[in-house]
């Protein structure tokens, strides 16, 4: 393990997030002795692609309004194609062009992250909750760090995307928020910063101004209050890295200038898990 501070950093996939900016400051932390491992999406990417090669898009929304993407056997083939064919080479480029030795990987590298594929989802479909059984996706299980140590120790930033891989052998999706978390959990790192298309969670999806600085979620369930779509699974990949041992999780604005160094300094939304015994009270 190594023994400078590790932040795990999540690029979102919202092509307003800039990744220009988040590679400047991973370059700036680096050089002051950080590790930093980058784990993104592609959300942009893979709609972009998918609509190219004529491949519908399909969101999942669970009960706990949790919003997944559909993966079916063409889309899985674009989420890799976006994923490891663009986005992540871009971004090696990126921090290349500012001299960070990166190294691009998925999850199948070195079975980094096992998964076991979801036999069936429920989804709400027209006010009724379905289930849906034809989805190549998968629900993390162990992550395999040795690779990733590995390649920290020798002072490599790895970048890290989906697919995950599942008990057959075989890439399954899997949500880039939830595989940061289960990186940050299993590396012990100090911090995971989940930067998105959004100053942060907010009390009003519709007003940015209205941002949460702290967020107390449940420690199980559903994430709370109205929060849906997205952010919800944030808040979800917050709680799995808290539960997990990480000390500080972060939501921030990943379309500002410094966006890294803006969350380390205190920017966004800080989560923390909520103490049953409130919970206890209330009821």
């Amino acid at each position: 393990m190594t023994t400078r501070p590790l932040t795990v950093i999540k690029c979102g996939g919202n092509p307003a997030v800039d990744i220009a900016g988040v590679c400047a400051d991973v370059a700036r932390l680096v050089a002051q002795g950080h590790s930093i491992l980058l784990v993104h999406g592609g959300s942009g990417e893979i709609a972009r692609l998918a609509e190219k090669l004529d491949v519908p898009q399909r969101t999942l929304v669970a009960p706990d309004q949790v919003s997944t993407r559909y993966t079916d056997p063409a889309t899985l083939e674009v989420v890799v194609l976006a994923l490891a064919g663009s986005v992540k080479p871009g971004i090696v480029a990126e921090l290349s062009r500012r001299g960070v030795a990166a190294v691009g990987l998925t999850g199948l590298d070195g079975g980094m992250l096992q998964a076991r594929r979801k036999t069936a989802v429920r989804a709400v479909v027209d006010g009724r909750t379905t289930v849906v059984r034809d989805n190549l996706s998968g629900r993390l299980g162990e992550v395999r760090t040795e690779l990733v140590q590995t390649l920290l120790a020798a002072g490599f930033v790895p970048v890290v995307s989906p697919p995950a891989i599942d008990e057959s052998g075989r890439p399954v999706n899997v949500d880039a928020d939830r595989a940061a978390a289960a990186l940050a959990a299993a590396l012990r790192a100090d911090r995971l910063v989940l930067l998105t298309g959004a100053p942060g969670l907010l009390a009003d999806p519709g007003d940015e101004t209205s941002l949460l600085s702290a967020y107390e979620v449940p420690p199980s369930g559903a994430p709370g209050g109205a929060v849906g779509g997205g952010m919800a699974l944030k808040l979800v990949a917050a709680r799995e890295a808290l539960a997990g041992g990480v000390a500080c999780v972060q939501i921030a604005d990943g379309r500002v200038p410094h966006p890294v160094g803006r969350a380390l300094a205190g920017s966004g939304t800080t989560v923390a898990i909520r103490d049953r015994s409130h919970d206890e009270e209330g009821g």
